[in-house]
């Protein structure tokens, strides 16, 4: 599929939701699942779908930024801080992986399956069971639209339902997926922040800070938010390009206002630097699930 040349939606821009990938990617489910009002734009990269939110071109992004079993996805934190734009909400998508192939095709006939390396690798039972070959593709639902394309009864993606729904694909064997836990954590962006009110366990608030170059930085930098009694449910370091200094992606579960957020800040200034607020937003009620 050509992914330079991506219909945009016409519709008003407060009603469109932008998103990285083509028609049927999980990420254009998870804008269908948390926004069914809104109209889903595919963009070919996190940029473009940056870029569409930042020039008013779309009114959300729905970015994905982790996976429960592959990990972080690549390139956005780095992007995030320089996006220019405010995190509003986020949204856990449960991961569903179908096998699809052309229809009137049957699972003993399929030789091959093509997928995004991810996808494959969260589907690596299922392939050697049933002796088929993975070929890499750049995404699930791209696949889907190759296998389409090409009309080979042998070949098969691995792909959402909601691909199989576009391309008029068959599902030869549903939630395929070797781990039942596989989820999509994606955060959803704005050019406005639209914090909400400080209600304690119920808020998010996401920052980015680096640490001073002095011997127990990082610990005497978090000691605020121990001490105060703030839940820390995600930290993450990345390195800058002469390997120096270590930048910090942090979620918090309380909201700036808070007096206790206000000391735990105060705290990390002292011992850190760049210290930036992503945004502050709603938890998700599928964290409910994970206490």
């Amino acid at each position: 599929m050509n992914h330079t040349h991506l219909p945009w939606p016409d519709a008003p821009p407060e009603r469109i939701i932008a998103y990285q990938g083509v028609p049927g990617a999980y990420s254009n489910l998870a804008c269908r699942e948390r926004f069914p009002a809104l109209t889903p734009a595919p963009c070919p990269s996190f940029e473009e779908a940056f870029a569409a939110v930042r020039e008013g071109r779309a009114g959300r992004a729905m970015i994905p930024v982790d996976n429960s079993v592959a990990g972080r996805v690549a390139d956005v934190h780095h992007l995030m801080p320089h996006s220019g734009l405010h995190i509003v909400g986020e949204h856990f998508l449960r991961v569903n992986h179908q096998l699809l192939g052309l229809r009137g095709a049957r699972l003993e006939t399929i030789r091959s399956v093509e997928s995004h390396v991810h996808a494959l690798g969260q589907c690596r039972n299922f392939l050697r069971k049933h002796k088929l070959a993975p070929i890499v593709a750049a995404d699930t639902a791209g696949a889907a639209a190759d296998v389409a394309l090409r009309g080979d009864p042998t070949r098969a993606a691995i792909a959402s339902s909601l691909a199989a729904e576009i391309y008029d694909l068959q599902v030869l064997a549903s939630d395929i997926e070797d781990a039942a836990h596989n989820t999509t954590r994606f955060l959803i962006l704005a050019r406005e922040a639209e914090w909400p009110p400080a209600d304690g366990e119920s808020v998010v608030t996401t920052f980015v800070f680096r640490v001073r170059n002095v011997p127990a930085a990082l610990y005497k930098a978090l000691g605020g938010f121990a001490t105060n009694g703030i839940n820390m449910v995600k930290l993450e370091s990345y390195v800058d390009g002469a390997f120096v200094q270590a930048q910090f992606y942090a979620d918090v579960m309380a909201h700036p206002d808070e007096q206790r957020l206000k000391l735990a800040f105060e705290e990390l200034n002292f011992f850190a630097h760049d210290v930036q607020i992503l945004g502050v937003y709603p938890a998700d009620p599928f964290r409910r699930g994970l206490a």
